[in-house]
């Protein structure tokens, strides 16, 4: 089979504070996302987000549902988000085909039976989604950059100058819970997320990429006032509760995905915390 799945269950800010570096690494960073021909995916207890990728190389590779959904097919009752984080490359969903240059999105709505990933032409495929449990379907629909709502953030002056990307929101694209964007550090700058914040009311999952292989980034999450972190590398990503902060600092410039789903659709519903009253 060249799906491969695991679960991750939800762990309480409580039990959190306990754990050591294995144990936070074990229950929140997803390190080996892209496996040759194969579908990779964590199936979390947060908010029932799937986090995944997909690297076709020498054919073909099939989206097929997992004994966990207990369901014919893939999304009978679920939404995906895909990001393209690899050479422009094309994805079919039931039938139609869809290209997607780097960094562009594709929404599937509920109820999609036939989704297949293929290799790249030029280069090397790499896709990343997001799927979401869905109560209505909305129309699949290709993102491309320039129809993303974009924002510049930040200065380089505090370390956090950045270009965020919302591709699937829903001032773009009509989504259930499902929210995806594509965040940009400039040279020079390395925080993100910063000042942090939490929100009770979605869970979010940020998957790193464009980083140096001989770079990493410190992922910081947590309660505010009890904050630990993760060295992420390359291609890996991080399961964000929602009483956790989500930030990280690079030892280079890198970008990085978002996606968050819960309880709803609005961006700006967060709680800010201040840098100084981190602890």
């Amino acid at each position: 089979m060249s799906l491969h799945h695991t679960t991750r269950h939800a762990i309480h800010p409580a039990d959190a504070k306990g754990y050591d570096t294995q144990k936070l690494r074990e229950a929140f960073l997803i390190e080996n996302l892209f496996r040759k021909d194969a579908i990779e995916l964590v199936y979390t207890l947060y908010d029932r987000l799937i986090v995944g990728g997909v690297h076709p190389v020498n054919s073909p590779v099939k989206l097929e549902t997992i004994p966990t959904l207990r369901s014919d097919n893939f999304l009978d009752r679920r939404e995906m988000g895909i990001i393209n984080v690899g050479a422009p490359g094309t994805v079919t969903v039931d039938g139609q085909e869809f290209s997607l240059e780097t960094k562009e999105a594709l929404y599937i709505g509920k109820g999609a039976k036939d989704v297949v990933f293929h290799p790249a032409a030029n280069g090397t495929a790499y896709f990343y989604f997001n799927s979401a449990p869905a109560h209505h379907t909305y129309p699949t629909k290709k993102v491309s950059l320039a129809e993303a709502e974009t924002v510049e953030l930040g200065s380089l002056e505090n370390s956090n100058h950045r270009t965020i990307r919302k591709v699937l929101i829903n001032s773009v694209v009509e989504t259930c819970q499902l929210q995806m964007g594509v965040t940009e550090l400039k040279p020079g700058s390395v925080w993100n997320t910063m000042p942090a914040h939490t929100h009770d009311r979605r869970m979010e999952a940020y998957f790193y990429f464009e980083l140096p292989e001989d770079q990493t980034v410190c992922h910081f999450m947590g309660e505010p006032q009890e904050t630990r972190h993760l060295w992420v590398k390359n291609h890996q990503a991080i399961i964000s509760p929602p009483w956790s902060i989500h930030s990280g600092a690079g030892t280079s410039n890198y970008t990085f995905i978002w996606g968050m789903a819960g309880e709803n659709l609005d961006y700006n519903d967060m709680d800010k915390v201040a840098p100084t009253d981190l602890k």
